[in-house]
């Protein structure tokens, strides 16, 4: 038996995926949900409650314990652990770890990617720096809340004892990766892509933004390493506990959207992921590194020695589940009410900007309804405005990459939905098809296969294995509809006009009017 082992440590839970490459098929899957699984953390959707406002943090060390009950669990399936050759770890991007000299957390908790408590930091950064077009020159990205840079900073400025002790500061999946090996140190180049320190262009960390934040700082980042290589092997305790073989080996890994991406089947040019979420990404691969002069489009590397731009709209599935709730409706309901309606909507637009939006970075924005009558007001419309103002937002924001899509892979729970889909084939103007399988778990578990082929000087490819283990759903394949195309080219250019108007700097700005007022009200 051949197998490789996929870790997915994602934000609400943890999952493993094992492939078994003589017979080219996933021979087991198993997750830990950390609000179920693990109560004594006392998470909510895997986060921290009653922090300040803006706050998103979780206790890494719940993270460890359910890497552990994972193992616990495979320990007792049929599985023959020592057989798993290589194992790769997928994690949450962005979140920061600690860890002082002596492999303690220097910080009990660890913000995570969608922790907006920074904004100040990031400020001092570009005020530091010169500009935000400096910073993109510097580390290839704009400073944004959610990346690790600003909360490094804002440890040194509102912890700094926890600082002070702090020997190496890292990701969510070199944190883990220390774990299975007994104490390696080190990172690559996809993950650290998103930390706003390191820019993926020139390869280098950025001295400048270091400086800003602290000269000393370099001390404390780790040696970078290549993705696509593995870095040691699982600890001796790890084998001993869990009765892993001595010669496992554990690959560099990666962030999550670089192994979705694999688990996907994204990693050539042409193909595009989407994932419909409660927010929305849209990436590609790239042989050569895309950079943003605006900083909305993240510049990230993959974990194939490649480049992997990314683009994250912050409002999608929130805005069509709220509007199921309020209409009191199901999925089935909400597609005859599309199929009701006529693709363009008659030019009644939504821009779905529900609770602020990353890309345009607006987080002030409202959503804003266009070209409604008086009797427009009415579920089908309104239901075709949520529709297709998701897909418009996230296509507005993908145009700027120079990139024409041959194929949408999609993932997400809206995956299902022949509205979506068909939707998402007519704006985009590519076919869309659904990928089955685990997605980052999965795309880890194919990366390790790789890695451990490659260093066994076995010829096995990547484009191979993908071929194995990555799943098109074909029979849900949805084709740009041709009557629609004339229809959507129109939409879109409005699309783009009002949002562009909105934008515009001249005059004060709508956005920040509205807050007053909600502010006035609720005092």
């Amino acid at each position: 038996m051949s197998l490789f082992a996929g870790l997915d440590v994602s934000t609400q839970g943890c999952k493993i995926v094992i492939i078994d490459s003589t017979k080219k098929a996933v021979v087991y899957i198993d997750s830990i949900n950390y609000d179920k699984d693990l109560p004594h953390y006392s998470t909510r959707s895997g986060v921290v409650q009653g922090l300040e406002e803006g706050a998103s943090e979780s206790d890494p060390m719940m993270w460890i314990e359910a890497v552990e009950s994972i193992f616990r669990n495979l320990q007792e399936s049929k599985i023959q652990q020592d057989t798993i050759h290589c194992v790769s770890v997928s994690g949450q991007q962005h979140g920061l770890v600690a860890l002082d000299s002596a492999g303690n957390l220097s910080r009990q908790r660890s913000k995570l990617w969608n922790d907006f408590s920074t904004a100040k930091e990031c400020a001092l950064l570009y005020e530091a720096v010169g500009s935000r077009e400096a910073m993109i020159k510097e580390v290839g990205n704009s400073q944004r809340t959610g990346y690790t840079a600003a909360k490094i900073y804002h440890m040194l400025r509102h912890e700094p004892d926890n600082y002070k002790k702090t020997s190496s500061f890292f990701l969510v999946h070199n944190y883990i990766n220390w774990f299975l090996t007994g104490g390696i140190i080190c990172m690559e180049p996809g993950d650290t892509s998103g930390m706003a320190l390191w820019n993926p262009k020139t390869g280098k960390w950025s001295e400048k933004v270091i400086s800003a934040i602290d000269p000393r700082l370099q001390q404390k980042l780790p040696k970078i390493k290549p993705s696509n290589q593995s870095i040691g092997f699982l600890s001796k305790s790890l084998v001993k506990k869990f009765g892993f073989s001595s010669e496992c080996k554990i690959d560099a890994g990666c962030g999550d959207n670089m192994y979705g991406a694999i688990g996907t089947g994204n990693i050539k040019p042409g193909i595009v992921t989407v994932s419909l979420g409660t927010s929305g990404t849209a990436y590609t691969f790239m042989k050569e590194p895309y950079i943003d002069p605006t900083g909305e489009i993240a510049a990230f590397c993959d974990s194939t020695g490649n480049y992997l731009p990314l683009l994250c709209v912050s409002n999608l599935a929130n805005g069509y589940n709220q509007f199921l709730k309020q209409h009191n409706l199901s999925h089935d309901r909400f597609s005859r009410l599309i199929k009701q309606t006529r693709a363009g909507n008659s030019g009644r637009m939504l821009i779905p900007w529900f609770s602020g939006e990353r890309t345009p970075d607006v987080p002030e924005a409202s959503p804003l309804y266009f070209g409604f009558g008086l009797k427009d007001f009415t579920p089908d419309i309104l239901a075709r405005a949520v529709l297709e103002g998701h897909i418009l937002n996230l296509y507005e924001g993908f145009q700027r990459l120079p990139v024409k899509p041959v194929e949408i892979r999609l993932t997400g729970g809206l995956a299902r939905s022949e509205v979506w889909r068909q939707a998402l084939a007519d704006i985009f103007e590519a076919e869309v098809v659904p990928v089955e399988g685990e997605g980052a778990a999965l795309g880890a578990a194919v990366h390790a296969a790789w890695v451990w082929f490659m260093e066994s000087d076995r010829k096995v490819s990547l484009e191979y294995l993908v071929s194995q283990f990555v799943c098109p759903d074909e029979p849900l394949r949805k084709k740009p509809c041709r009557e629609n195309l004339k229809t959507y080219r129109l939409q879109k250019r409005l699309f783009h006009s009002l949002t562009q108007r909105l934008l515009k700097k001249e005059g004060e700005n709508p956005f920040t009017l509205q807050n007053k007022i909600k502010s006035h009200h609720e005092v």
